[in-house]
């Protein structure tokens, strides 16, 4: 019974601080409630299966990699799926989709979007570093773990990627300050 114990200890303590963050990328994954959920649930599964096998080092970054890892898995298993009958998974999926889309869940005002727009219009590389860092609050060095590089590349790619949200804001001509122009 003492490695159930202590099982359950390493999960409270490892696991259960994240479920904000962990929520939160699932839905950014996700862009959806229930598959959100789904894939929250999938991670806790995994990373409880395998708290026996986890150092203690950096837990966010090592969940971010299962949620990842399983969300992949996700995916993978989807596609098929869509081979098999596309109209029938179209369907399906009509009954999950959100009721609003990306451009209603984004702030209202001028300023929100156009940021929205900068950051839509990144290269996938830095999308994925401003969302684990900015977005999530992922440490430089969690960051670097879940994506598989350097810490040094996640500081660079985030600086780029700032600086090129910064230039998109300049060109639509609004004011830095956070108002509308």
């Amino acid at each position: 019974m003492a490695p159930m114990t202590d099982t359950h200890a390493s999960f409270e303590r490892y696991v259960l601080p994240e479920l904000d963050v962990l929520y939160r990328t699932a839905w950014s994954l996700t862009r959806s409630d229930v598959e959100a959920q789904d894939l929250v649930q999938d991670t806790l599964l995994r990373a409880y299966r395998a708290i026996d096998r986890f150092d203690g080092r950096y837990p966010r970054a090592w969940l971010m990699t299962i949620m990842r890892n399983a969300n992949i898995n996700r995916a993978r298993k989807k596609k098929p799926d869509l081979l098999d009958d596309p109209d029938a998974t179209f369907e399906r999926s009509l009954a999950f989709a959100e009721t609003q889309g990306p451009e209603e869940l984004v702030l209202e005002g001028e300023f929100d979007a156009t940021v929205e727009a900068g950051y839509r219009e990144l290269p996938e590389k830095f999308r994925e570093v401003v969302e684990l860092v900015d977005l999530n609050g992922l440490a430089y060095q969690e960051a670097a773990d879940v994506l598989g590089v350097p810490v040094g590349t996640v500081m660079s790619r985030l600086h780029r990627a700032r600086k090129r949200i910064r230039h998109h804001i300049e060109e639509v001509g609004l004011d830095l300050a956070g108002g509308g122009s």
